[in-house]
């Protein structure tokens, strides 16, 4: 897998296949407990974010299940950049 300057890696032309938008995750853990990759994680306390991006399959269960519209899964090859968040990305296409 190949890694790009920063340490997400890159996946199919997209660097992050899921997007959490930091001010409307209430940290509810629901994604978390969903995926069926591990993909999510969320720190004690904390909102959820991104651990294993090269384990998702985009399957969109974490997105589904958000009951505050906090996830986006990108399709493949859409590429996201990153304005605003921490580990789950963005919520500003380009």
């Amino acid at each position: 897998m190949q890694k790009s300057g920063s340490t997400d890696p890159v996946l199919n032309g997209n660097d992050r296949p899921v997007i959490i938008n930091d001010k409307w995750c209430k940290g509810c853990d629901i994604c978390v407990s969903f995926c069926p990759k591990d993909v999510l994680e969320r720190p004690e306390g904390g909102k959820a974010r991104v651990a294993r991006a090269e384990d998702c399959t985009r399957c969109g269960i974490c997105e589904i299940m958000c009951p505050d519209l906090a996830i986006r899964v990108m399709p493949a090859g859409v590429k996201e950049k990153q304005t605003t968040g921490s580990q789950g990305g963005s919520t500003h296409a380009k």
